[in-house]
């Protein structure tokens, strides 16, 4: 599960931030990621979760946004959303090519927001 080391990562970055600006307390923290991060929402929650349990960032509400696996067709321009997340063959909608698309977002993780005092 390499949920749990992603968690402890952005837990990290997390307690740097709140140490930067003089923050004790963590009230929530939104993170995006990308359809093509493999992460399971479920499984981050969980490591969040047991991760700041008996720590001072515990009760912290963990909001988790995924973004969907968007495309440009290096044919067409098109942009567009394959029905499959599979980033090798995904066969533009308005002309029907099939490889070397620009891939937009379904890579991302990062912290959107850290909400602390």
């Amino acid at each position: 599960m390499h949920e749990m080391s992603i968690a402890t990562s952005l837990l990290n970055i997390i307690r740097q931030e709140m140490d930067k600006h003089g923050a004790t307390k963590l009230i929530s923290v939104k993170v995006v990621f990308g359809k093509l991060s493999n992460i399971v929402a479920d499984s981050l929650d969980f490591a969040f979760e047991v991760l700041t349990k008996d720590t001072v960032l515990e009760g912290a509400k963990l909001e988790i946004e995924e973004l969907p696996l968007t495309m440009r067709c290096c044919k067409c321009e098109t942009e567009f959303s394959p029905e499959l997340a599979n980033a090798m063959f995904a066969p533009c909608p308005e002309c029907g090519e099939e490889f070397g698309h620009t891939l937009l977002t379904g890579k991302e993780l990062y912290l959107e927001n850290i909400q602390a005092e």
